[in-house]
């Protein structure tokens, strides 16, 4: 199951109390005081693991809490510190403080550790009041309170090209063709009901990370279909791939098509839809001549529209070529 979203508490552990203790020792008389001092609470650390894609392990545990202090003993014995709670999350997370909505830290570096929640202080015993005046204290420092958070986490898978467009436009298929990644592919819409991350090798050891997420239609920032729900995972990806269906089911109009697309696109960031885009014609395997794409081209004139057919393979080599340019410019 892919969980992209969660809300949960967090709450460091409290310090341990300081103790009163008097020292008590055969022929020892008035052996003063001995308390010792609480032990600190555990802190609450999360820890980017990069063997993670979905935040699967909140669902349905909303409560995180780290070990509390140990109370100090006499014979200055200080209590046990209380025990971190490591909390691993996915490559991508952003951690944001629920209550002020405010975004705290985004996690991007596998192996990163941040603390979230700090655990209280433990209280000192009455062995650190004792002075010339007061020999004898009987009172001791209570532990202090760990903090304690509401968060909400949203992951944002990390990619370098996101494949984009209407359902059936053949993101999936295209995703499965240059890939290992496996989707599913049908001839109905919204057979991608969630995101898909797929590496693409290439000749000569380079490797790019593609991100296919499900399909957009009109009306999707009022959540229609799917709404917008998935297109905060291609966020971080440096170019965005517009794949265009040149045969649409509904015999739509392919260019009408493109441009409400960049509409949904733009009524959810205007930054994402700023970014480097490819427009990418697929299904020409459909055609026997090129009168579809040749239509497309007049329509969206101004803009390079490549040709490719992702059942067939033709013209995905190329295209993944163009996508490598796009990602690494050459030096000037």
């Amino acid at each position: 199951m892919f969980i992209d979203e969660a809300q949960i508490h967090i709450k460091a552990g409290d310090g341990g109390n300081g103790c009163v203790s008097f020292r008590r020792e055969k022929y020892v008389p008035k052996g003063g005081p001995d308390g010792g001092d609480g032990g600190d609470g555990g802190n609450i650390i999360f820890v980017v693991d990069e063997n993670k894609n979905t935040l699967i392990d909140f669902a349905g545990k909303h409560n995180w809490q780290a070990g509390r202090g140990e109370h100090g003993q006499g014979a200055n014995c200080y209590g046990k510190r209380g025990q971190d709670l490591i909390i691993p999350v996915p490559v991508g997370t952003v951690v944001i403080d629920a209550d002020t909505g405010l975004e705290m830290v985004d996690l991007t570096e596998p192996g990163k550790k941040i603390t979230l929640a700090r655990g209280g202080k433990g209280g000192r015993g009455n062995w650190h009041f004792r002075n010339s005046v007061n020999q004898a204290p009987r009172y001791a420092e209570a532990g202090t309170e760990g903090q304690s958070r509401n968060l909400k986490l949203e992951l944002k898978l990390i990619a370098d090209v996101g494949l984009v467009g209407m359902p059936n436009a053949g993101k999936s298929t295209l995703l499965a063709a240059c890939s290992h990644a496996r989707p599913k592919v049908a001839d109905y819409p919204f057979t991608t009901l969630q995101p898909q991350l797929g590496i693409v090798e290439l000749v000569g050891d380079r490797r790019l990370v593609m991100a296919d997420i499900p399909g957009l239609i009109e009306g999707a920032s009022g959540g229609a279909g799917l709404g917008h729900a998935f297109l905060k995972h291609i966020e971080r990806t440096k170019i965005l791939v517009h794949l265009i269906n040149l045969f649409p089911e509904d015999f739509s109009e392919p260019a009408a098509n493109y441009r409400k697309i960049r509409n949904e696109l733009e009524a959810f960031s205007p930054e994402l839809a700023s970014k480097p885009q490819i427009i990418v014609a697929n299904k020409t395997d459909l055609e026997l001549d090129n009168t579809a794409l040749n239509a497309l081209r007049d329509k969206l004139k101004g803009r390079e529209v490549l040709a490719i057919s992702g059942a067939t393979g033709k013209g995905v080599k190329e295209l993944l070529e163009r996508i490598w340019r796009e990602l690494h410019p050459p030096e000037e």
